[in-house]
């Protein structure tokens, strides 16, 4: 599963998880940086990206559109990149089984 990293998430995660999802990508690596959110649904539709936020909003586009793009909505308030990277390893069960899924958009929170 490649993931597309909103805005909210630092450029730098992409890489640090590039171990478990090759082929992720933040935003500014796709040239994405302050475009709508129909422009980064879109990019992640034709390319095969599961977008990967700290917003709801890409929660609620899910809910009304579908998928694909699948979205991982992280619920884990203002958080650092280790905190974030950290939950996106120990679901990585859960994210693989998502992928696989009906389901549109799969929410993770911090125990």
């Amino acid at each position: 599963m490649k993931l597309l990293l909103d805005e909210n998430l630092a450029p730098r995660l992409a890489t640090a998880l590039s171990d478990l999802y090759p082929g992720s990508r933040h935003l500014t690596d796709c040239g994405l940086r302050g475009v709508s959110d129909d422009a980064i649904w879109q990019y992640a539709r034709d390319n095969g990206f599961t977008i990967v936020s700290k917003d709801s909003d890409f929660s609620q586009r899910s809910a009304l559109l579908g998928s694909p793009p699948k979205v991982i909505w992280l619920r884990v308030g203002n958080c650092t990149t280790t905190r974030a990277d950290f939950v996106l390893r120990n679901a990585v069960t859960r994210i693989r089984a998502f992928e696989s899924s009906d389901g549109g958009c799969l929410v993770l929170s911090y125990p």
